[in-house]
């Protein structure tokens, strides 16, 4: 059983040619490091390009989707545990991010993806005036 199968699919006994169609049972992991100022997040991907995955950023939440091809489907598989088909992860982060400075790479396999929070919501320090 290939890691990229969802734990709650895991065990269900199911032919492998229907693995493909059900678009929502990759799982990608990944992990969300943070700091005060940003998030770094780490996903593994092994075998995508740039080109075969979206981000988008709303707000508080980071959608990481993509696809891993299928191979050539005249190919009979002895076995099959290479992920294929359409994955989608939806972070739900505590601060609000700032799309523009956020920052991706992918490389060997695995994509980093820093996302600083949004200057509104860092910490600020009010003066107060005496009279």
């Amino acid at each position: 059983m290939s890691m990229y199968i969802k734990p709650y699919t895991r065990y269900q006994r199911r032919p492998i040619q229907h693995w493909d169609s059900v678009e929502s049972e990759i799982h990608v992991p990944l992990d969300v490091i943070a700091d005060d100022n940003s998030y770094l997040i780490k996903i593994i991907v092994p075998g995508l390009e740039p080109d075969d995955v979206e981000i988008e950023i709303v707000e508080k939440t980071l959608i990481i989707s993509g696809e891993f091809k299928t191979a050539d489907e005249d190919v009979k598989f002895l076995r099959k545990e290479l992920p294929t088909g359409k994955f989608r992860r939806v972070i739900r982060l505590p601060k609000m991010l700032d799309m523009e400075k956020s920052e991706a790479k992918l490389e060997n396999g695995i994509l980093s993806l820093q996302v600083p929070v949004a200057e509104e919501a860092l910490p600020r320090t009010i003066k107060i005036k005496a009279k």
